[in-house]
C-alpha cells in the first residue's frame, strides 16, 4: 500500500492509501515514501490544517473496519472544527456504552482527518492514541480554538 510520511508540528504523520482512498494514518514514521496524487493531496490538506487555513478535510476515505467502527468514525467526522462532543453523547446516538465509544475512538484508523481528538470524557479529556497522548490532543484542540475547554 502506498504511504507517505510528512512532518507536522505534532511529529511525523504517515498517510496510507489503498485503492483510491485514504484507509489509515498514524503518528510516526513508516517505511516507504510513495507520492501518489492522492497522498500528495492528503499531505497538502494536512499541512493546510496545521497552517490554520483548512477547517475541513476533503479526501476520499474508507474505514476498513466493523460497522460499529464505521459508525463511530462517521460520528467523529461530523464534529466541526473547534467543537467537541463527549464519548457519552456519541455513544447515546450510536446505542453503545461510553466505554465502547472510547474504545472505538482509540481504534480510529485515520486519526486527525477523522477527528477523534474532538471527543472528550464527561469529566476530562479522555485518552489519545498519538505518541505524546493527551498532550497531542490538547495541542490539536488549542490549535482548533475549541472553546474555553482547556484553559
Amino acid at each position: 500500500m502506498p504511504r507517505l510520511t510528512i512532518d507536522t508540528p505534532t511529529g511525523p504523520f504517515t498517510l496510507i492509501e489503498r485503492d483510491g482512498a485514504i484507509t489509515a494514518a498514524h503518528w510516526g514514521e513508516d517505511d516507504g515514501d510513495d507520492e501518489t496524487p492522492l497522498l500528495a493531496m492528503a499531505a497538502a490538506q494536512v499541512a493546510e490544517y496545521f497552517a490554520g487555513t483548512r477547517r475541513v478535510f476533503d479526501l476520499p476515505l474508507r474505514i476498513e473496519a466493523s460497522a460499529a467502527q464505521q459508525a463511530a468514525c462517521a460520528a467523529m467526522a461530523a464534529i466541526p472544527m473547534g467543537e467537541t462532543q463527549t464519548y457519552g453523547e456519541i455513544a447515546r446516538d450510536l446505542k453503545v456504552s461510553a466505554q465502547a465509544m472510547g474504545q472505538l475512538c482509540g481504534h480510529n484508523p485515520i486519526p486527525l482527518i477523522v477527528p477523534c481528538h474532538r471527543v472528550l470524557g464527561a469529566s476530562g479529556l479522555g485518552g489519545f492514541s498519538a505518541p505524546e497522548g493527551v498532550e497531542t490532543k490538547v495541542w490539536l484542540l488549542k490549535h482548533e480554538r475549541a472553546g474555553g475547554l482547556l484553559i
